[in-house]
């Protein structure tokens, strides 16, 4: 018996998608069917996964947004609803990092990561989530009552890393934003998760595993390596599914068991 997950007819917003896993996560979800539009700042990178989703024969948009301002995320939701139609799916990707001592860390520092990672992300929530909260009250038009928003916080959110703490603290706060949403949101309809990804080879990171240090790293993870984005689709559409009516609040670590 085999199972598939049809997206058809659904808008998603993917924050963060120039690149890394917000890239990986919109392919994914314009392969299942659904509409993407593609948040960010860098304009001409997602242009250009704009061009490749429309030659695999899918349906992407393009939109400029700064999650650390928010009149920028008031207008990118407004001009991607005023150009596909309703949102039905936000992916809250958009994330930010620095390495440090806790004793090294500036004020512009933990702003950088703050602002960006718990800040935007939840303005960013708040602004898509207020637009599904009307359709199911009935007050704005929509074919889609309801919604689905997954949150991308991170292992660091539920384990403490050296080095990191400030991102730590920041997706510590996603992990908790999510399970209120979901709580407040669920009863109508809009069901609210978090994916927290383990060590992920990305663009940004990829030149670090090769490292003496980035294998000392491997080496202390339980299957002594790290993911890649594809590894994370399973759980993604699986939050996004129509059929997911039942999954609210929940928060999946996708760690290759890094945090067991």
């Amino acid at each position: 018996m085999s199972y598939s997950i049809n997206l058809e007819g659904r808008v998603a917003l993917v924050t963060g998608a120039s690149s890394g896993l917000g890239a990986q996560f919109a392919r994914t979800l314009s392969q299942a069917g659904a509409c993407v539009v593609l948040a960010g700042r860098r304009i001409e990178r997602l242009k250009d996964l704009r061009a490749e989703i429309e030659g695999q024969g899918g349906d992407a948009h393009v939109v400029q947004l700064d999650v650390t301002d928010v009149a920028s995320i008031k207008a990118a939701v407004a001009h991607a609803e005023t150009e596909v139609g309703t949102l039905d799916i936000l992916i809250n990707n958009s994330g930010v990092s620095t390495t440090q001592r806790l004793t090294d860390v500036t004020e512009n520092d933990y702003d950088y990561v703050m602002d960006t990672n718990t800040r935007g992300a939840f303005f960013v929530a708040q602004e898509v989530g207020k637009r599904m909260l009307a359709r199911a009250r009935g007050a704005a038009p929509g074919t889609f009552i309801g919604g689905r928003i997954v949150n991308v916080a991170s292992m660091a959110g539920l384990r403490v890393l050296s080095q990191i703490g400030v991102y730590a603290m920041s997706k510590a706060a996603v992990v908790h934003m999510t399970r209120a949403m979901a709580l407040e949101w669920g009863k109508f309809g809009i069901n609210v998760n978090a994916i927290c990804p383990g060590y992920i080879d990305t663009e940004i990171n990829h030149h670090h595993w090769g490292t003496e240090q980035g294998q000392r790293l491997i080496e202390l993870l339980p299957r002594k390596r790290v993911g890649q984005p594809k590894d994370l689709d399973t759980a993604l559409l699986m939050l996004c599914a129509n059929e997911s009516h039942f999954i609210n609040g929940a928060v999946i670590q996708a760690d290759d068991g890094f945090g067991v």
